[in-house]
């Protein structure tokens, strides 16, 4: 039996304020990493976490955050849900 998918208002509020978070970090990926991180060599690192920020908030505001752990859950132990 597969995982139903629901829309929730709640998750996508929550995941347009992470992608928000992530656009932010990308657009000022240089002043945080010369504030917060080593500098220049860590312009690179800090632009990919905000693009990571940026896919987590689409993949929340769709909800499908629950369907990809339950199949990752289901492949790790595929007697223990139904």
């Amino acid at each position: 039996m597969l995982m139903h998918w629901t829309f929730d208002w709640g998750w996508c509020l929550g995941g347009i304020a992470v992608l928000v978070a992530g656009a932010l970090i990308v657009k000022f990926h240089q002043a945080i990493a010369n504030n917060l991180a080593s500098g220049v060599a860590s312009y690179d690192k800090v632009k990919l976490f905000g693009i990571l920020a940026c896919v987590l908030g689409v993949v929340f505001i769709s909800n499908m955050h629950s369907v990809i752990l339950y199949f990752i859950f289901h492949l790790i132990m595929p007697n223990q849900f139904p």
